[in-house]
């Protein structure tokens, strides 16, 4: 079975945007995934095509409607097997990362709700059970470019995109560091030589120095993953 999302969205023209291009976009070619996008304004129930209101208990922009969305989602929905999740991105959310990513690689696809305006009413969140991911600690204009990363993370690691999928364990977090420096021809550029371990020839060698580099970089950039990689290999 292909693996399908659907994007619900005020711009689907926003689609597929980057992932038509690169592996993602190769593989969209190939059909080993599958994109369709539901543009939100289609269910709206008036003449202007309206999605959004004022917010109840005053307060500054608008919410969007919680009978549209409904429609949408539904629509996403209608003759579903029950293996897709349905998910809103939001800065409140989950915050994504790798784990998520390989897990929902391995599920038949995903629903993903892009939010605009001061986001959307609460109520459709909890009827239809919807997820809440973000993707990091900021605010976007809305979850167009937070639903591209997502898919972008989550393409990459299906069956048969990336030509040498081996490879894909020694990215960051996939071992729980971030990966190690990389380096490549001239051997010599402006003064600075690539490092003699990675000339030698011997896998050991460099094995060790990839991980210890690893280790390192990890530990002085990203304190909290390195608590959680020494803690694990404590246990």
């Amino acid at each position: 079975m292909t693996w399908r999302a659907d994007v619900l969205t005020l711009f689907p023209e926003m689609f597929p945007g980057p992932l038509a291009h690169s592996v993602a976009g190769k593989a969209l070619e190939k059909g080993l995934w599958a994109l369709e996008c539901l543009d939100i304004r289609d269910f709206a129930r008036d003449k202007h095509r309206t999605v959004d209101a004022t917010p109840a208990g005053g307060g500054p922009g608008m919410v969007m409607r919680p009978d549209v969305l409904a429609a949408a989602v539904d629509e996403a929905l209608a003759g579903e097997p029950g293996g897709r999740r349905v998910v809103y991105l939001s800065p409140r959310g989950r915050k994504f990362d790798q784990d998520m990513a390989r897990e929902m690689s391995l599920q038949p696809g995903l629903i993903l709700l892009c939010g605009r305006y001061e986001g959307v009413d609460q109520r459709i969140l909890d009827t239809r059970g919807i997820d809440e991911w973000s993707i990091g600690d900021y605010v976007l204009s809305g979850g167009e470019v937070a639903a591209l990363a997502v898919l972008d993370a989550i393409v990459r690691l299906l069956p048969g995109v990336m030509g040498k999928p081996d490879g894909l364990t020694e990215e960051s977090f996939e071992q729980g560091l971030l990966e190690y420096p990389h380096y490549t021809k001239p051997a010599v550029w402006e003064g600075r030589a690539i490092p003699e371990v990675l000339l030698s020839g011997h896998h050991q060698r460099i094995e060790d120095w990839r991980r210890a580099k690893a280790e390192e970089t990890t530990k002085a950039r990203r304190p909290d993953l390195w608590e959680h990689y020494s803690r694990a290999g404590k246990d």
